[in-house]
């Protein structure tokens, strides 16, 4: 009765002080060893009435942080690995309890109290268990300031991975703190080595007005950079550069494209970063289904996915559990600046290894009095401690992990310059690096040349009269001045300046173009009638339009072929000119596309060729119009030399002299691409060359004889029966060709570059579409919407009222 009294009153004696406190969520994984973790998981907290007049409610954490749930899944990744390690911690395994800071001390001194005293606030049966020996965290100085200042005082060793603040470097006041992030005292160190590198004496400082800042002058978190670099975008404050401290130089909050403009060009340090294998792998495998003991996976997968894990949360629709994280862009799966990440890595490592030491340990030769070793079965805490201000190993990356006697880690830094890429992204490139373990002359290591400065300029800002023309410009002295005061003219179009304080600027050859910066002569872009141009695009629908519109008319004529109107217009002639119209529409694709020696030689052979059988079909249908009414004069024996032998020989020998120009022309001096070059221009022009302007003259001369040809003989056959010829038909359209090609030739001459073949399209649609609508769209009109006048006894008729005319 007694033991159980006692029992139960040390039971009682591990309640929470107020009940309607909610219990700390834990992420807990049982281990022989359990490591403690505090991470800043929420942004802000919602405070409740602090009125008094009731027990105050309980507090709740707002603003979810994706990249500190990255921190936290990242101290759980290296403790599973290093359980799987059977070289280190061998038949030991590491358990964790992870608790949320929630960026307030408040919370961040209650975890620590639960971490510290084992008390579990979500358990249902109130009680204690030993508390963790170790804790890691937490992120942010304030937080680890009143973190430490609880936890040393029972030695509890405290590794941290993100608080940089020189004052917890005090032992007396932290004995027990350690961290994996330099102290901001070395950070200063390399900001004032920076400044004398470049020379500056002319420097403005801006800090945090709180305990952090006013430990170093550079020091403010990215929410204080956010607020200040508002303020000077708002003040449109240009030109200024800015010298970044660790905790903003690489903060995404910064990096959105409305900050460009003033910091790019950023120069700061940052702690080193790494690539850890198989972490992208491990964060992208996380999901409610595999991770039902983490109290942290459903928040943060419905503010990724933007839906509600149990229902019911007024707009969101329910996850589907479909949603993989690898289809999301954020700062959770962002592993290309795993910098908080390595160190928060660092500090599990770290651990292990003091772990490591405490249990390979040999009797008689421990550290402890009497040369005794630890106990490993109840670690405790201030001989873990000791190991781990011992602890030196040189991790898998090649870096050597230890701590000083002020429990800082060795300080390095890179040296990280804000470049913006070509498609407006900031890049993060390192240009140096800082050793705090060298000698003063060897500490700072830059490569100016990899700098990109704030503004155009591609030197280090100097305190000068004038700054030195760089690249792309030239020099021109300033009137009244001295002449070390000069202004700096930026190169005209076409020429550049390589080399700093040009005096002129060269132009670039006829093949190149000055670059968009004037310092790289680049090759010119060819320009052709492409496509993927919006003109292009339009002539080829064109194109096939016309095309399909002939096949249709062929399509209506053989449909109807027995019908008087296409009996009466010699059916055979009529399907030859559809068929001669379809390749003249086509042939326009030859002209679009980048010019090859092979489609330059069927450009206009092509051409020539399709048009002269469509004239030559004409020019044979025209004759046999008139021969035929010849031949219904009394004793006339005309229509025996134009029969439909005859018809075929005239359109064959028509078209076989345009054939044989077309082949000498090929043979003797083909079309070729050729390249237009011009000094004022930043195009090169790609088109076809004539290769012989007497051939490609000879070409459409001969178009034109039989047009003109063609357009006689229908004009003398114009006052002869309708329904005997065509000649009105014919005349229109001939007109319409010569038109056309009239008015081509000055209009190619006139158009630049890719209109020059543009317009030469256009010619040939314009004239084939004109051919095909006066010679077959009147009877497409009869047959189609007119049938009552496509028959014998109308035709006669009419063939009757004209003659009496």
């Amino acid at each position: 009765m007694g033991a159980g009294t006692e029992d139960l009153e040390q039971r009682q004696a591990c309640r929470p002080i107020s009940r309607r406190a909610s219990p700390l969520p834990a992420l807990v994984r049982e281990g022989d060893i359990t490591l403690g973790g505090l991470f800043s998981l929420h942004d802000s907290v919602l405070e409740p009435d602090l009125s008094f007049t009731a027990e105050p409610n309980a507090t709740l954490c707002a603003e979810f942080n994706f990249r500190t749930f990255r921190w936290t899944q990242t101290m759980i990744f290296a403790i599973d690995k290093i359980n799987r390690n059977g070289r280190l911690l061998p038949n030991v395994t590491l358990g964790y309890k992870i608790y949320d800071s929630c960026s307030t001390p408040f919370h961040a001194l209650r975890a620590a109290m639960t971490l510290l005293s084992g008390q579990d606030e979500g358990s249902a049966e109130p009680g204690c268990s030993p508390g963790v020996p170790v804790v890691i965290g937490d992120g942010g100085s304030t937080l680890s300031l009143v973190a430490a200042g609880f936890l040393g005082i029972f030695h509890v060793p405290q590794v941290s991975y993100f608080s940089s603040c020189a004052c917890l470097s005090d032992k007396d006041k932290f004995p027990a703190f350690l961290r994996t992030m330099p102290s901001d005292f070395f950070q200063v160190d390399a900001l004032a080595l920076l400044v004398r590198h470049f020379g500056w004496t002319w420097v403005g400082s801006v800090a945090g007005d709180d305990a952090y800042g006013r430990q170093g002058v550079q020091i403010f978190n990215d929410e204080d950079a956010g607020a200040l670099f508002q303020e000077v975008l708002r003040q449109n404050l240009t030109g200024i550069q800015w010298l970044a401290s660790e905790a903003w130089i690489t903060a995404s909050v910064l990096s959105a494209p409305h900050f460009h403009p003033i910091l790019q060009g950023s120069v700061g340090f940052a702690i080193r970063r790494a690539d850890i294998p198989g972490l992208q792998a491990f964060l992208l495998r996380l999901h409610p289904s595999t991770a039902q003991d983490n109290p942290f996976v459903p928040e943060f997968w419905e503010e990724t996915f933007g839906c509600s894990l149990k229902g019911g949360r007024g707009d969101k629709p329910l996850c589907t559990g479909a949603e993989q994280l690898a289809s999301t862009e954020n700062i959770y799966s962002d592993v290309t600046q795993l910098r908080i990440s390595y160190n928060v890595y660092k500090a599990v490592y770290a651990i292990a290894h003091a772990l490591n030491s405490m249990i390979e340990c040999k009797p008689g030769k421990g550290p402890f009095s009497g040369r005794s070793c630890p106990d490993t079965a109840s670690i405790q805490p201030w001989q873990l401690l000791h190991y781990l201000k011992q602890v030196e190993f040189t991790n898998e990356f090649g870096e050597e992990t230890k701590f000083d006697e002020n429990g800082d880690p060795v300080a390095m830094y890179d040296l990280i310059n804000w470049q913006i890429t070509g498609d407006g992204a900031v890049e993060f490139v390192t240009v140096g690096k800082f050793d705090g373990t060298l000698s003063l002359s060897e500490k700072l290591e830059i490569d100016e040349k990899a700098i990109v400065w704030n503004g155009p300029q591609k030197q280090p800002p100097q305190s000068v009269c004038s700054t030195s023309c760089l690249p792309g410009t030239r020099r021109a002295i300033k009137p009244h001045f001295p002449a070390c005061c000069f202004d700096c003219i930026v190169c005209t179009a076409g020429e550049i300046s390589n080399q700093t304080d040009a005096i002129e600027c060269l132009k670039c050859l006829p093949e190149f173009w000055s670059n968009a910066r004037r310092d790289e002569c680049v090759p010119k872009q060819v320009e052709y009638l492409s496509y993927r141009d919006t003109m292009g695009v339009a002539l080829l629908a064109v194109a096939l339009l016309g095309a399909c519109c002939a096949v249709g008319v062929a399509f209506v004529f053989v449909r109807r072929r027995t019908t008087p109107i296409v009996r009466a217009n010699n059916s055979e002639l009529s399907f030859l000119i559809l068929g001669s119209l379809v390749p003249c529409f086509l042939c326009a694709l030859v002209f679009i596309g980048r010019p090859t020696a092979w489609s330059c030689m069927m450009r206009h052979s092509v051409f020539g060729v399709a048009f002269v059988l469509c004239l030559s079909c004409i020019l044979g249908k025209t004759i046999v119009v008139l021969m035929a009414f010849r031949a219904t004069l009394p004793g006339s024996g005309v229509m025996k030399w134009f029969g439909p032998r005859q018809q075929r020989a005239i359109i064959f020998l028509c078209t076989l002299v345009q054939v044989v120009i077309c082949g000498v022309w090929l043979a003797v001096a083909p079309p070729s691409p050729q390249r237009l070059l011009t000094r004022e221009s930043a195009r090169i022009v790609l088109l076809c060359s004539m290769g012989s302007p007497l051939a490609f003259g000879l070409v459409l001369g001969y178009i034109g004889l039989l047009s003109c040809l063609c357009f006689l003989l229908a004009f003398l056959a114009r006052k002869l029966p309708g329904n005997f010829n065509e000649a009105k038909l014919i005349t229109f359209s001939m007109l319409i060709f010569c038109a056309v090609w009239i008015a081509f030739v000055p209009a190619y001459v006139s158009s630049p570059g890719k209109y020059t073949t543009a317009t030469e399209i256009f010619a040939i649609l314009a004239s084939s579409f004109g051919l095909l609508a006066c010679l077959f769209f009147p009877k497409c009109y009869i047959i189609l919407l007119k049938p009552e006048k496509n028959t014998r006894k109308y035709l006669m008729s009419k063939s009757m009222a004209d003659m009496r005319y």
